[in-house]
């Protein structure tokens, strides 16, 4: 990717077809202003860990710390760690699993979208 330096590494969970949910990869660009209002920072990993869920809200999830194992709902898996922003898209159905591979922290900041807002990511 030649234009790399004005990206971020992104992945995007989706709703597909079955009330499940699948990913996509891709970039937001950076210098972007999003429509949210506030964020939360999070460090607890008791709660939802290996337990399947959809996303509360549509969300970015900035990982500060921390290397996990997301697995969709039809099976696919892939790797978040500090420099890839997480965006939750998957609302609905089974959702979505995690698990800290490597450590047992993991630090994050959610950024909750507002309802009609952009998420400006563009798939790889």
């Amino acid at each position: 990717m030649s234009d790399h330096k004005n990206y971020l590494r992104a992945i995007r969970l989706i709703n597909i077809e079955d009330d499940k949910c699948d990913f996509e990869t891709g970039k937001i660009p950076i210098r972007q202003h999003i429509n949210a209002n506030y964020f939360f920072a999070q460090t607890d990993v008791s709660t939802l860990e290996k337990i399947p869920h959809p996303a509360p809200r549509r969300q970015y999830v900035i990982t500060l710390k921390g290397k996990l194992k997301f697995e969709v709902s039809n099976g696919n898996t892939f790797i978040i760690e500090p420099g890839v922003i997480l965006i939750a898209n998957d609302t609905l159905g089974f959702g979505h699993t995690w698990e800290i591979i490597d450590g047992n922290e993991w630090e994050r900041i959610y950024i909750p979208l507002e309802a009609d807002a952009d998420d400006y990511f563009t798939a790889d």
